[in-house]
């Protein structure tokens, strides 16, 4: 697996489950530039902020045995990766 420890906010591109059961939304696989999928092993918690009147969906992931954190911005539809834990 490939090394996620980054400071950077770095652009991803994600296949999410959209309107799943309880959750709206699941992203399910990420693909970083240049790279092949990475698959999404868990869905720890979600939560939603507003910066500038822009809602961002933030989904805490487990991929392997690391977390991540994977953010969508709905003004423009991109899916960011944030941060590491």
């Amino acid at each position: 697996m490939k090394n996620f420890n980054k400071q950077k906010t770095e652009q991803v591109e994600v296949m999410a489950l959209f309107g799943y059961e309880m959750t709206p939304c699941q992203p399910l696989t990420f693909r970083r530039k240049g790279e092949s999928e990475t698959e999404v092993n868990e869905l720890l918690r979600t939560t939603i902020k507003f910066v500038g009147g822009v809602a961002v969906h933030i989904f805490d992931v487990l991929v392997g045995r690391e977390q991540v954190r994977l953010e969508f911005d709905s003004r423009n539809l991109s899916w960011h990766l944030t941060q590491l834990a």
